[in-house]
């Protein structure tokens, strides 16, 4: 394989624009990824779910699952 169909592109969120290589293992679409980034403030958790395209190896950014709100009381 060439070193282009070994690589992946991400596609939004912080990693927007970034490469990197596949590895040696067989890509799976479909597959998600999660990006954890941490600093001073709470920490970002970001998603990216893998998928081929005609331009190769994409991570494109998942929708996020968000925890509900608790209600004012307490109760979920």
């Amino acid at each position: 394989m060439s070193d282009e169909t070994r690589c992946v592109r991400f596609f939004g969120g912080p990693l927007d624009g970034r490469v990197q290589e596949l590895g040696d293992a067989e890509p799976v679409p479909g597959t998600v990824i999660r990006h954890i980034h941490l600093h001073g403030g709470p920490k970002i958790e970001t998603r990216y779910e893998l998928g081929l395209t005609e331009h190769g190896w994409e991570y494109r950014l998942a929708a996020t699952q968000h925890e509900p709100e608790p209600e004012p009381d307490g109760l979920r």
